[in-house]
């Protein structure tokens, strides 16, 4: 399994806990993050994931900023992916199990680490349900 993951200035501790758990997992994992806490554009990250999920170049994303709201709104623009804002694990569960969610964002800001790394957990665990679930997400690109 490969991931992609990216993040603003809000996330790189986040960042380098997700990417530990993740290794130690044996996933592979491209960075498309900051790792310095000066302010930066997360649009510019947001889309080199987007685009490694869009073009299947990864299997998965992860997208890290203070709301996570510019992040999921920036990574949605791209047919192929279904990014999910969360701050829970339920949540998580809920964006996988019936939007087949490939990108999950997290609100730095709103989120502990601990947090985040059990949402981590609970995405790469949670399948996607399928059957009604299938048509609607099937009605979601614009493409």
């Amino acid at each position: 399994m490969t991931i992609a993951i990216g993040n603003d200035h809000a996330g790189p501790d986040y960042k380098s806990a997700i990417v530990e758990l993740l290794e130690n997992k044996g996933i592979t994992v491209t960075n498309y993050g900051t790792d310095s806490f000066d302010s930066v554009d997360y649009p510019d990250f947001a889309h080199k994931v987007a685009a490694a999920v869009d073009t299947k170049a990864v299997d998965l994303g992860i997208l890290i900023c203070g709301s996570a709201n510019g992040v999921a709104m920036t990574a949605n623009k791209y047919a192929n992916v279904r990014a999910g804002l969360c701050w829970t694990k339920e949540i998580v569960e809920l964006i996988k199990q019936h939007n087949n969610a490939n990108v999950l964002c997290i609100p730095a800001r709103f989120t502990s680490i601990p947090q985040a790394l059990a949402m981590v957990e609970t995405f790469l665990n949670t399948e996607f349900e399928g059957g009604r679930h299938q048509n609607r997400v099937d009605k979601i690109s614009c493409s």
